[in-house]
């Protein structure tokens, strides 16, 4: 399965918790601009393809396939947010769950 840009949006906004209307609302564009976004008729232009990255917590090579590891963008976090949040993740790794199957990000 090729994982496209419009898919990678998609599964970001979808994990976010996000409706294509609320994506939309924030992007300042349509429900329908990010519709075609996500089906692939159009693609985000490069301001936006920038806002998209930021709101998505991720970067604009993910987005482009120009990587393939899904990151996380913790600019928008205060220093303290970020310190929580990688310890967090530093807890995660000393603990990992004996159930826990790893995720094919490309699904």
């Amino acid at each position: 399965m090729i994982d496209t840009l419009g898919a990678r949006i998609t599964r970001l906004r979808e994990q976010m918790g996000l409706s294509q209307a609320a994506l939309a609302k924030r992007l300042h564009v349509s429900r329908s601009t990010v519709q075609s976004w996500e089906s692939g008729h159009t693609r985000p232009c490069t301001d936006k393809l920038i806002s998209l990255a930021k709101l998505l917590h991720t970067s604009t090579d993910y987005l482009l396939d120009c990587e393939n590891e899904h990151t996380i963008c913790l600019d928008t976090y205060s220093s303290h947010e970020q310190e929580l949040i990688l310890r967090l993740l530093q807890y995660f790794d000393e603990n990992p769950d004996p159930d826990h199957k790893p995720v094919d990000p490309a699904k």
